[in-house]
């Protein structure tokens, strides 16, 4: 049950990310991400300067903390770029289909019914309404049809899953790390800003809004992540992580002035129904 509610609140806050975006959409990606990242990072000092231990961990696992963190941002990034974002941005919510029939290669001693499967269709299903119906009332960016971007978006999803499975694999680590994992992938980031992108002069707003993303969705959300995979099922929080895109979707929505769907009432309904299925099963 504890690990269900960290997962959500993991959920609820990345759940603000699109909308966090959007206000920021005039800052260059890399750039935005590498300052959220080092922020969300300083939410583990106060447990590293009472015991510097928790930033000793073993090289292979700081790699697949930047894998996960930053290997998920850079190839988002490209496929946004490179694709139509709404599609794009479906194609990248596999993940939590992916941690869900992954698991059992992944983890040991899980295995996978099918109940598992059918509410991680389900769950995918409802997420595929929402996004795809928003966007078709708007500009979605780019027209239809296949684009490459759509091979970058598909490999973050699977590196987000499985970083968010391999975790549980390697020996066990402190919550604080992933305040390293933030530091070295913000740092990243910012160089690959440096070599990719041009300079910009930001805003005290925009360093407010970039503090609030750093401290939320780029920050605590990671922590909250780690101890829900470390507590929970990860079949579960799989199916349980659908919920992301609906209320990244639903929020968007009314932060953008727009009246609420059918579809989101769809699919909210498919994803909550996937969630209670899922989360039922052992």
């Amino acid at each position: 049950m504890h690990a269900n509610l960290y997962a959500l609140g993991a959920i609820a806050l990345w759940a603000s990310l699109a909308s966090l975006g959007v206000s920021l959409r005039h800052v260059p990606p890399f750039l935005l991400t590498g300052i959220a990242l080092l922020v969300g990072s300083l939410l583990a000092l106060p447990f590293v300067l009472k015991d510097r231990r928790q930033w000793r961990i073993p090289a292979s696992t700081l790699l697949l903390g930047v894998y996960g963190l930053f290997g998920f941002h850079f190839l988002l990034f490209i496929a946004l770029r490179h694709a139509p974002p709404v599609e794009a941005n479906l194609v990248n919510y596999l993940w939590p289909l992916f941690m869900v029939v992954l698991a059992p290669l992944f983890l040991r001693g899980v295995t996978l019914r099918a109940v598992h499967v059918a509410a991680a269709l389900l769950g995918f299903a409802g997420a595929a309404i929402a996004i795809l119906g928003a966007g078709s009332g708007g500009n979605s960016g780019q027209g239809g049809g296949w684009s490459w971007g759509y091979l970058p978006a598909l490999a973050s999803a699977f590196i987000w899953a499985s970083y968010s499975l391999l975790s549980q694999r390697v020996p066990a680590f402190p919550t604080a790390a992933i305040g390293l994992f933030g530091l070295v992938s913000g740092l990243l980031s910012l160089l690959c800003h440096w070599a990719l992108e041009p300079s910009v002069a930001m805003s005290g707003r925009d360093w407010a809004l970039i503090a609030v993303m750093g401290l939320g969705p780029l920050g605590a959300a990671f922590f909250l992540w780690d101890k829900a995979l470390k507590l929970g099922d990860a079949r579960q929080i799989g199916i349980l992580s659908y919920l992301t895109p609906l209320g990244s979707t639903a929020l968007l929505m009314l932060v953008s002035g727009r009246a609420l769907s059918w579809s989101i009432g769809l699919a909210a309904a498919m994803i909550i129904g996937a969630a209670v299925l899922g989360t039922r099963t052992k």
